[in-house]
């Protein structure tokens, strides 16, 4: 961890607070921001974060005082979460009294995943901070333009399935189900609690001995999701498993979906002859 010095000179509008968690997409949230030229401060979540991104400051997730403390100190007043959550070392959840009383807030008011995340922001806005989506500030972490972004292009067939595959990631995202759904003429299966990856390990399994590639993979924004904090995204881990799923294609959201390394994921797409189209829907 760096040594903090405090600068209060410097334009509060263009800092902005970076809650890590795991995996790839810290990285590219803070090296994005930083080319778009805010000044990125890194608070990694302990047990969470890669070591190799050098947080400016560590907390753990029950913990959320030291960090509020500081950010004022600096006056940045701009939030963005980013990263995967796993399950939490039990002693990381014990909360300090900024974060319980925050909890109290937000279990208050939580009925689902959504309510829950529109919970968090608005304890912290009320706490004077502004809760962002990285997206929007970072254009080239998302795709801007509709359309297909790969060689490879859906067929008549596959439209089919797309169409079905939105059709049902709505209604499922509208109930805060999930997000997530594969379909092949009929739906082979949609996300639960055990998150887009387990969902897709699920369809391997499945079709493990399928000759024909067939079907769609669709990671939709929910509506009404708050896309400060639930952050749809895919990566090259989900080409992978599309691939493996023998699918023939993926279907996104432009702008509210993250694609974490987007030349690596269409470079693999193309590897694996897999398509990937994103919608502005």
């Amino acid at each position: 961890m760096r040594t903090i010095v405090i600068m209060k000179n410097k334009n509060t509008d263009k800092k902005i607070a970076v809650i890590a968690g795991a995996l790839d997409l810290p990285f590219l949230t803070r090296d994005a921001l930083k080319r778009a030229g805010w000044d990125v401060f890194v608070i990694g979540l302990k047990n969470f974060y890669d070591p190799r991104l050098n947080p400016d400051m560590v907390i753990r997730l029950g913990g959320a005082g030291p960090a509020v403390r500081m950010a004022r100190k600096l006056g940045i007043k701009k939030i963005t979460f980013v990263g995967a959550l796993g399950h939490p070392d039990l002693s990381d959840l014990r909360p300090d009294f900024w974060t319980l009383r925050a909890l109290l807030k937000i279990i208050k008011h939580q009925r689902g995943y959504d309510s829950m995340a529109v919970a968090v922001n608005k304890v912290l806005e009320k706490q004077g901070f502004e809760v962002v989506a990285a997206q929007d500030l970072a254009p080239e972490l998302a795709f801007q333009n509709a359309g297909v972004q790969t060689k490879k292009k859906p067929s008549a067939a596959d439209k089919k399935n797309i169409e079905r595959a939105i059709e049902v990631s709505h209604t499922i995202g509208a109930a805060d189900i999930g997000a997530s759904v594969v379909v092949d003429k009929m739906v082979v299966a949609v996300e639960a609690a055990e998150g887009t990856a387990k969902m897709l390990e699920r369809v391997v399994d499945m079709r493990k001995n399928k000759r024909k590639v067939s079907g769609v993979f669709a990671k939709m924004t929910k509506p009404g999701q708050d896309l400060r904090i639930d952050i749809p995204a895919i990566g090259v881990d989900t080409v992978n498993a599309v691939a493996a799923a023998k699918l023939r294609g993926i279907v996104v959201n432009t702008k509210t979906c993250f694609v974490v390394n987007r030349d690596a994921v269409i470079k693999q797409a193309d590897k694996l002859g897999i398509f990937i189209v994103a919608l502005d829907e």
